[in-house]
């Protein structure tokens, strides 16, 4: 029952946390980001989000700045999904690189 109520929390802060990201990421133009997946930790307090930068050399840049921006990013979460949720977990940011690396073998296989 745990799990359940874990993956349907972290499918609803994924979905959330793209909306929060498209909508800022306008303003910056030829950047785009995507959340790929979300864990939620059993007790809700922290949501673990993996994001996929294209292009990917400004990923690391705009993982510090998300970093710094945290706060503001949590308090966006929590007005989108106050009526769901009694806590707003604590937010964690990682670069997804799973794409680069799947681009990699494709490139050794094709060699």
């Amino acid at each position: 029952m745990q799990e359940t109520r874990q993956n349907r929390i972290a499918r609803l802060l994924q979905k959330e946390l793209s909306l929060i990201f498209q909508s800022q990421t306008r303003l910056m133009h030829g950047v785009m980001v995507s959340v790929t997946r979300t864990r939620v930790s059993p007790d809700l307090s922290i949501c673990t989000a993996y994001l996929s930068v294209f292009p990917s050399d400004k990923g690391e840049e705009l993982l510090k700045n998300i970093e710094a921006n945290t706060k503001t990013i949590r308090y966006a979460l929590g007005t989108r999904v106050h009526n769901q949720l009694r806590i707003i977990p604590e937010l964690r940011f990682f670069i997804d690189d799973s794409l680069d690396y799947i681009e990699r073998i494709d490139e050794l296989l094709k060699q």
